[in-house]
C-alpha cells in the first residue's frame, strides 16, 4: 500500500480554479495595459494632428495675400510697399533708418493733403539717409468692382512704373495726386466712374511728363498687376486698417500727420 497521500479532489479543483483566476487576472491586466498604451498613443496622435492643423491655420492666416499673386512687380516688397532710400529710386532702403509706412489711395483727398504737408520733408529725409519711406498703393475707394476706376488704374500704373522705371516712381507718384486734384476740380466723383475721372490717356500723358519711358507707359494697358492691386487692397483690410492715409512710424500707427514735421519728429525721436 502506497505511503504517498494523494491531494483530495476538492483541493485539486480549488487549486485549478485559483490558477485559472490568476491567469485571467494576468490577461486582464495585459489587456488593460495595452488599452492604456493605445489610448495614450491615440491622444498623442490626436494632439499632434491638432497641432499640425492649428499651425497650418496660423501660417496660412499670417501669410500675405500677395504671396499667391501670379504676377509680382519688381522693386516692391512682400508687404506691398514701394520703398525709397537715399537714391530716391523705387526699391531702395536706408539701412538702419526708421521706416515710415504710408498707405494711400490716389483718389483719397486726405492722402493728397498728407502729400502737401509731408512729401517734401519725407523725401528730403530719405535722401539724407534718415528714414526709409515705404509707400503702399491701395485702392479702397475704387467702386468699379474690377479696379477699372482711376483709383485702381493709377495704383496699377504705379507698380508698373516701380517695376520698369524705378527712378521715375516718385515723380509719377506726385503726378497721380496732381492729376486727381485737377479732375476733382473739374467735377470728378471720388471713388466712382464719373465723367471727370482721368482717362488712360491722361495717366499715360502724366507718366511721360514725369519721365516714364514710352515702353513702360505702354505696359499700363496690359493689366498685368490688377490681381496685385486687389490683393494689396484686401491685405490692407485684413491687417485691420480702414482708411487712408494710414501712417506707421517703425510699425506703430501715427495719427498726427497733419502737423508739418510731426511725422519726422516721431521717426527721429
Amino acid at each position: 500500500m502506497s505511503t504517498t497521500s494523494a491531494r483530495p479532489p476538492r483541493t485539486r479543483e480549488r487549486d485549478a480554479a485559483r490558477e485559472k483566476a490568476l491567469a485571467l487576472r494576468a490577461e486582464h491586466e495585459r489587456q488593460a495595459r495595452r488599452n492604456r498604451r493605445l489610448l495614450v498613443g491615440g491622444v498623442v496622435a490626436f494632439i499632434v494632428v491638432v497641432a499640425v492643423v492649428v499651425t497650418a491655420i496660423v501660417v496660412q492666416g499670417s501669410k500675405s495675400l500677395l504671396a499667391s499673386v501670379a504676377e509680382l512687380p519688381a522693386h516692391v516688397t512682400e508687404e506691398g510697399a514701394v520703398t525709397i532710400g537715399a537714391d530716391l529710386v523705387a526699391g531702395g532702403t536706408n539701412a538702419g533708418a526708421p521706416v515710415i509706412d504710408v498707405y494711400y489711395d490716389y483718389t483719397c483727398s486726405y492722402c493728397g493733403q498728407f502729400e502737401e504737408v509731408n512729401a517734401d520733408d519725407l523725401e528730403e529725409a530719405a535722401r539724407a539717409g534718415d528714414v526709409t519711406l515705404a509707400l503702399h498703393p491701395v485702392s479702397i475707394l475704387d467702386r468699379s468692382g474690377d479696379f477699372s476706376a482711376f483709383s485702381g488704374r493709377a495704383a496699377e500704373a504705379a507698380v508698373v512704373v516701380a517695376d520698369g522705371a524705378p527712378e521715375a516712381f516718385l515723380d509719377f507718384h506726385d503726378a497721380m495726386f496732381a492729376l486727381w486734384g485737377d479732375a476733382v476740380a473739374a467735377g470728378a466723383v471720388e471713388g466712382g466712374q464719373g465723367a471727370g475721372e482721368p482717362t488712360d490717356d491722361d495717366i499715360a500723358a502724366a507718366a511721360l511728363a514725369a519721365g516714364v519711358p514710352q515702353d513702360v507707359v505702354d505696359r499700363f494697358a496690359e493689366d498685368r498687376y490688377t490681381e496685385w492691386v486687389d490683393a494689396n487692397t484686401a491685405q490692407f483690410a485684413r491687417d485691420g486698417y480702414t482708411g487712408t492715409p494710414t501712417v506707421l512710424v517703425d510699425g506703430e500707427p501715427f495719427q498726427g500727420w497733419q502737423e508739418p514735421g510731426a511725422v519726422l519728429t516721431a521717426a527721429q525721436g
